[in-house]
């Protein structure tokens, strides 16, 4: 039987609560046993068997087997704990349906490795160290009271069980997109799926808004330019001819502060584009050892050493130089904006057609300024999750009303000056077929992978060593966790 729309939301609801839990907190694994009747796999034996204090005591006990995954009677309410005291909200989930989802998220894991679904190793690692750094935000930068917290006895066990976690919750996340890669939908089946749904039942969608803008960067005069490229090919002579260091350079002059002080170090993955285009191309184009020429980005110039190929991985370093713009041209595109928005005013030029001829911003110019949600990929910006940012600036705008010229700069000090415009309002409504059809549309595909998963987990829960213990033999589970 279909899903109705509340169900939709709720699982959906379910699983941005478990990504939530997992990317920010660390569920331990540190306790005791309790001795299960049937035959366990090996793998979990060895981790029911690891799962014990210093002095042997028993702590706790195992809710569940899931393949070689364990779940620990613990887990369950130091999830609920955690995912609260992170600012989440676990209302109307109780312990059975947040247990049902961790059952879940093992029998993923589990697959994923039958399967051979690859994970990385060093990305999981740099995972770990993010986490770390944001729990030690906590606690005033102290280890000690970060591991007595968790109760781990030195620093390396408790990446070491973070890194188990962090790969665990990997290996489902690979296999839930390894089950819906290929689903797809037809226009007909999101017809049939919107016809479905009872009117009483479809969902509604908050006030909506178009904005277009106009946006004028200050130019960077061309001796500034050259100049900039000239110290950066003066910073590759020393190292080539002199042996200086790249890094060093990096650290002392690099305009990039996301890793100036890391000696200009990023990793690019061929598969998980990461940086801008014109970044990559020169990366990759490299041989290990070789510096680029100085080459040019949105956010400045840059020369690139490559330092290692790991198969799909490349590391680099960069020294990123950022061109130094003159008051004068930040007061000329000032000006320049503010005789454009008089020009609309007074009716001598459309919105759209100012855009067109004037702003520097090649990503809208040519569509009348309109801006794309990066969310949705259309023209609408719901007001409740528009970017704050946006929002402040809009607020106040009447229908086809002009904004005063506003400035804005980027964390890298880079000024530009931009006019904004209302150029269409949608009240909340019911969910309407032809205005709302991308956003159908999505809710269908959901549906349908939805499905999908369903019957993996109903075929794989049947040929998995599967136990649950306990009192939550007498959940009323969603799967068919008890094989029955």
């Amino acid at each position: 039987m279909p899903l109705k729309i509340n169900n939709l939301k709720f699982i959906n609801n379910l699983k941005h609560i478990w990504i939530f839990s997992m990317t920010f907190l660390f569920v331990g694994v540190m306790a005791g046993q309790e001795i299960i009747e049937d035959k366990v796999p090996e793998q979990a034996v060895t981790k029911i068997d690891s799962i014990k204090t210093k002095n042997a005591k028993k702590v706790d006990g195992v809710a569940a087997v899931v393949g070689d995954y364990i779940v620990l009677d613990s887990d369950i309410k130091k999830e609920r704990e955690q995912v609260k005291a992170a600012g989440g909200s676990l209302e109307g989930v109780d312990d059975c349906e947040l247990f049902g989802l961790m059952l879940e998220r093992k029998l993923y894991a589990h697959h994923a490795i039958q399967d051979s679904l690859p994970v990385s190793d060093a990305e999981i690692r740099k995972n770990v160290d993010y986490q770390i750094e944001q729990f030690l935000q906590q606690t005033n930068g102290s280890m000690e009271r970060l591991l007595e917290f968790y109760n781990k006895e030195d620093e390396k066990s408790f990446r070491d069980d973070m890194f188990e976690i962090n790969k665990a919750n990997e290996l489902a996340n690979k296999m839930q997109a390894h089950i819906v890669e290929n689903v797809e939908i037809t226009p007909e089946e999101v017809r049939t799926f919107f016809n479905s749904l009872p009117e009483d039942e479809r969902p509604t969608f908050g006030a909506e808004l178009k904005v277009a803008q106009i946006v004028a960067e200050p130019q960077v005069s061309e001796e500034e330019k050259q100049k900039i490229i000239d110290r950066l090919k003066g910073f590759k002579k020393d190292i080539i001819e002199n042996g200086a260091s790249f890094r060093s350079k990096a650290v002392l002059y690099s305009d990039d502060p996301g890793s100036a002080s890391k000696g200009g170090k990023y990793t690019l993955n061929k598969k998980k584009p990461k940086m801008v285009k014109e970044f990559r191309q020169v990366a990759f184009s490299l041989e290990e050892g070789q510096i680029s020429e100085p080459f040019a980005t949105d956010y400045g110039y840059h020369i690139i050493m490559l330092e290692k190929i790991r198969g799909q991985e490349y590391d680099v370093a960069h020294i990123l130089l950022i061109p130094k713009v003159s008051q004068k041209a930040i007061d000329e595109a000032k000006e320049r904006l503010e005789k454009v928005r008089k020009r609309i005013i007074d009716g001598d030029i459309s919105f759209a057609e100012a855009a067109k001829e004037v702003s520097d911003e090649k990503e809208t110019k040519n569509d009348g300024g309109q801006l794309i949600n990066p969310t949705t990929q259309d023209y609408n910006f719901e007001l409740t999750r528009m970017d704050p940012e946006l929002y402040s600036q809009i607020q106040n705008l009447k229908d086809d009303e002009v904004s005063l010229v506003l400035k804005e700069e980027d964390r890298t000090g880079k000024v530009k000056f931009k006019i904004l415009k209302v150029t269409d309002r949608i009240d909340e409504h019911k969910a309407d077929y032809g205005r709302d059809y991308l956003k159908i549309k999505e809710l269908a595909l959901d549906q349908k992978k939805i499905k999908a998963i369903e019957e993996w987990q109903e075929e794989h829960i049947l040929d998995t060593y599967i136990k649950i213990s306990g009192e939550y033999r007498n959940c009323d589970f969603t799967g068919n966790w008890l094989k029955k």
